[in-house]
């Protein structure tokens, strides 16, 4: 049996978790899927972070991939670290860079079993600080530069693909090159703050052939998990990474307070299968959630069954389906065989479209907007706080 068809009925630990520890965020980057930006007053005390390392000590989970908001204006994340690599489960951890300054940078040098990430949606200024924010990109690029001069080899650049950076990959991995880091790109959904610049960000049909053969040229050495398995249906050449979701059987998530979602992606009470503060915490949850069993249930190929590419595409992503109001079991948004147009048309006029229910954002009101390329867009950022989530993300470039 092929491995893939055993990640099809779930495994007895994820692989891989995805763990946001906190929502507060100096950032409010456009398209940010949990929607970030305010700390939420119930999130998980350090003890209780604690003990859910012990159980995925027990479990034998291989690493955990700790994101938000921005992980590192808690502040106990280096405690809950070093205590996660004590406990041998290994810590890939995504960051803005805030707080990566060169003592910093050396020590995480040091450290075994860590990686980071440094998230970046533009090879230029003018491209990611337009999604991401002023100041953003030269506070990535500073941390980078930390990273590379303390000697922390491979550490990976994120890039969220929007129609505004595609063509940028071969930029996106000329600074990945610079730094001795690994390019890492994935794929816009249309979760959290996505949900409102979706229609304006996510690539086009022209440009999803683009990532699609750039990928069969150089992805052997650029990571993409599960994000562009959809693409498959475009040629014969499959693409690295998991050609399946993988959502409630081999990778699920962990939010601030303890809600276990099916999907990173997928922030949606839906997808809630515990939480775990509840007897029998994290283990249980994944083991025995009703939610979890019925993903590991062999699945209808549903309206995409007459389709000859859907062995290779499997579908597409569950999550983006859902925030386009779109059946589990239909094609993906982006199909890239067209398959999908009609049902979006019928999702437009009916207002079928599903929201996002939860928002940590520090903007008041969500109203979707075009998100262009002119001046970056202007933020309520304070230039001083006591408050974490509220730090100016040019604190540490001043």
């Amino acid at each position: 049996m092929k491995l893939v068809e055993h990640f099809k009925h779930g495994l007895d630990a994820p692989i891989c978790l995805t763990w946001e520890l906190t929502y507060a965020c100096n950032l409010a980057c456009e398209h940010c899927l949990s929607s970030s930006g305010r700390r939420d007053p119930r999130e998980l005390s350090t003890d209780e972070c604690k003990a859910v390392i012990d159980e995925l000590q027990r479990m034998q989970v291989f690493y955990v991939n700790i994101g938000g908001g921005e992980p590192t204006v808690r502040s106990d994340f280096w405690e809950l670290l070093d205590y996660s690599v004590d406990h041998n489960v290994g810590v890939k951890f995504s960051t803005n860079g805030v707080r990566l300054t060169p003592e910093r940078a050396r020590r995480l040098a040091a450290t075994d079993y860590v990686d980071v990430q440094i998230s970046i949606d533009g090879a230029t200024a003018e491209v990611n600080d337009a999604v991401r924010g002023p100041g953003s990109f030269a506070m990535a690029y500073r941390a980078m530069e930390n990273l590379a001069d303390a000697g922390f080899e491979n550490f990976k650049i994120s890039v969220v693909m929007t129609r505004h950076n595609v063509g940028q990959l071969d930029e996106f991995k000329a600074i990945a090159d610079r730094f001795g880091a690994q390019l890492r790109i994935t794929r816009l959904r249309p979760s959290g703050r996505g949900a409102d610049v979706w229609n304006d960000l996510h690539p086009t049909t022209d440009q999803q052939l683009q990532i699609y053969d750039w990928l069969v040229a150089n992805g052997e050495r650029v990571l993409t998990g599960d994000s562009f398995f959809h693409l498959n249906a475009l040629g014969s050449t499959p693409l690295p990474g998991l050609n399946l979701c993988g959502a409630g059987r081999v990778v699920c998530l962990i939010d601030p307070v303890g809600d276990v979602y099916a999907c990173p992606f997928a922030i949606h009470d839906q997808f809630l299968a515990g939480n775990v503060r509840n007897p029998g915490g994290f283990e249980s949850v994944w083991r025995t959630s009703e939610l979890f069993t019925e993903l590991r249930q062999p699945q209808s190929a549903g309206a995409c069954s007459s389709c000859s590419a859907y062995d290779a595409c499997q579908g597409g992503c569950m999550a983006a389906k859902f925030f386009t109001g779109l059946p589990l079991d239909g094609p993906d948004p982006e199909c890239v065989r067209g398959n999908a147009e009609l049902a979006l048309a019928a999702v437009g006029t009916q207002g079928a479209r599903p929201a996002p229910d939860k928002d940590h954002s520090r903007r008041s009101g969500r109203a979707s907007r075009a998100v262009g390329l002119g001046m970056p867009s202007t933020l309520s950022i304070p230039t001083a706080s006591s408050r974490a989530c509220d730090t100016s993300p040019l604190t540490d470039l001043r």
